[in-house]
């Protein structure tokens, strides 16, 4: 029986990977007290509870995880 729910737990978990975007720019402007991105294209991001943008800075190259649901960033790699 615990292997039936893990098994079920487990496609749960790859459906919602399913349901993300990647998106790649240079950062206009960051603002952690809003927790908000804006990149080169003008597009601006909300990045949800517990995304860390102090590190971010104006010319960094990024890539975002925005969930799609939500539409909020998930997860910031910068240096691309």
């Amino acid at each position: 029986m615990k292997t039936i729910l893990a098994a079920i737990a487990a496609t749960g978990m790859l459906t919602l990977a399913a349901y993300a975007a990647e998106v790649e720019g240079t950062v206009q402007t960051v603002d952690p007290a809003t927790q908000t991105i804006a990149l080169d294209d003008g597009t601006v991001y909300t990045a949800g509870a517990g995304v860390d943008l102090t590190s971010l800075a104006a010319g960094a190259k990024v890539k975002l995880t925005i969930d799609d649901a939500t539409n909020e960033v998930t997860a910031v790699e910068a240096g691309m």
